[in-house]
């Protein structure tokens, strides 16, 4: 069966293939059509859902927050950054060898 979904105006759509075990699959898709989704839309708003929580839990909203957050830049970054002359010389280059209007 082919099911044709229209793609907004404006939006470019992708598809994502995802391996769920048979069982789970039939109760997706139960939930979904009591839901009035097909199991495609109800699978999208759950991981929309699922990644708002998530972005909800990354505000910095309190200093302990700020301070976790750069405790986890600095675990996970390696290296000493440049100094800021570097970065000028850098910006200066690049500026020197841009594109003309």
């Amino acid at each position: 069966m082919i099911y044709v979904h229209p793609i907004p105006e404006g939006n470019v759509a992708d598809r994502l293939h995802i391996v769920v075990e048979a069982a789970d699959k039939e109760r997706f898709r139960e939930i979904a059509g009591r839901e009035g989704k097909t199991l495609s839309e109800w699978v999208r708003d759950a991981a929309r859902e699922k990644a708002a929580a998530s972005d909800e839990g990354r505000q910095l909203g309190s200093t302990d927050a700020l301070e976790a957050f750069f405790a986890e830049c600095d675990a996970r970054e390696t290296g000493r950054e440049p100094d800021w002359e570097s970065h000028r010389a850098v910006i200066e280059r690049s500026m020197s060898h841009g594109s003309a209007p």
